[in-house]
């Protein structure tokens, strides 16, 4: 299992993302069809789905021009016309709800050195969306200029600079106050610094709806592209016989599911933990869905509740009573992962590097469990985030895949 750890955690390490496409979801995920709708987490069946997810579903049945009005959507959904599949088994991923369908416009995320790639959709910005299942015309609307609009203006951009280069853009975020998963204020700033002059140019008389979209109100648009490039090196790591390197963790909202490299492609599930947090005013526990989202990636490759001790701007915000809090989550990430990353280092740590590569083993060990950083959504399809908060995963799904592994391995 050493040899196999050193071997996955090296190709998760060695992962150098480029961002170099936009693209049309059906152009680039190999079998996906008009009715194949990808969602956040492990596989689920309709019926079983938390609200928000289904809400998600209706307005992807709208959006896709499926059904011709929300009738005709909550019928499709649920009689058998669509097919769900988790977006971890495209090479994809999804904050929250999710939902990937045929026409959504995806960043395209490359590996230099090997070529292979990975995607997730565009943040939708400000307000509630498709990702919280809100199907109303304002976001059908959004979505249609997302698809026809900012998607290409994203393209063009891409395809004039030759690609950009992911990781100093990240390292650069941890360095200036970003976590990467519940703090994308850096990233964003630096995506709006850096190209702002090139939009203007190719977006025409759209340019400023395009730059208010990632300025305004949209502090987390830099999340998807990290999701992405996350993805990517956990992908690179999977499928090493024997390694114990955690590839993905992923929440539907009812359940949540992790994958290990030794095992590709196999999830180990339990419930989803519901979120302990701090509630925007007029909510409370009572109205939080269970944990949501693929945005965990960001934790699988050492951001989020990793490295939350970088971003201590948002203690406060996740419900933590001091940035001692983040300080001690991150020094307890760094007991249950393989190595330290040697791009992505910690200021207020003398630069060390972000907790790496989390281990099932280590996990069993010490019986210490990955912290996610994480949005709590609601528990009605429509209404939005409802706070945020830190999400202690139980301990039952890394069990299960170490038996797994040691049943696989004869042991």
């Amino acid at each position: 299992m050493l040899k196999a750890n050193e071997i996955a955690l090296g190709r998760l390490m060695a992962a150098d993302p480029v961002l170099v496409d936009v693209k049309p979801a059906h152009e680039v995920l190999e079998g996906l069809t008009p009715t194949t709708f990808l969602h956040a987490g492990p596989p689920i069946a309709f019926q079983e789905m938390c609200p928000p997810m289904q809400g998600a579903v209706y307005c992807a049945l709208l959006n896709e021009g499926i059904a011709k009005d929300i009738d005709e959507a909550k019928r499709m959904a649920a009689d058998g016309t669509i097919t769900y599949k988790p977006c971890h088994e495209f090479g994809a991923v999804g904050p929250m709800t999710g939902l990937t369908t045929w026409s959504m416009p995806l960043w395209v995320v490359e590996d230099r050195a090997t070529g292979r790639r990975s995607y997730a959709n565009i943040s939708e910005g400000s307000g509630v969306g498709l990702r919280f299942g809100e199907y109303s015309q304002r976001t059908l609307d959004r979505l249609k200029w997302m698809r026809e609009v900012a998607g290409p203006v994203f393209s063009q951009l891409l395809q004039e600079i030759g690609g950009m280069d992911l990781a100093p853009m990240m390292a650069q975020g941890l360095a200036m106050g970003d976590e990467l998963h519940m703090r994308n204020h850096a990233g964003t700033a630096l995506f709006v610094k850096n190209y702002a002059w090139l939009i203007a140019r190719i977006a025409g008389p759209e340019a400023e709806n395009v730059l208010k979209f990632i300025g305004v109100g949209n502090d987390q648009f830099f999340l998807n592209l990290a999701m992405a490039a996350n993805k990517l090196a956990a992908d690179l790591a999977d499928g090493v016989p024997g390694s114990t390197l955690v590839t993905a963790i992923a929440r539907n909202g009812v359940n949540f599911g992790i994958r290990i490299s030794g095992l590709p492609g196999r999830w180990f599930t339990a419930p989803a933990p519901v979120v302990k947090g701090l509630y925007f005013p007029g909510f409370t526990e009572e109205d939080a869905n269970r944990d949501l989202g693929d945005s965990a990636i960001m934790e699988v490759g050492g951001f989020g509740g990793c490295s939350m001790i970088t971003a201590p701007a948002i203690v406060k915000f996740l419900g933590a009573a001091s940035v001692d809090v983040a300080r001690e989550t991150t020094e307890a990430m760094y007991s249950i992962t393989l190595g330290e990353h040697p791009r992505y280092q910690i200021p207020a740590l003398n630069f060390r590097g972000t907790p790496c590569g989390i281990d099932v083993m280590k996990v069993v060990e010490t019986g210490v469990t990955p912290i996610l950083n994480t949005a709590i959504a609601s528990n009605k399809a429509g209404v939005g985030m409802v706070g945020a908060g830190m999400s202690t995963l139980p301990i039952d799904p890394f069990v299960e895949a170490l038996k797994a592994l040691a049943q696989e391995l004869g042991i």
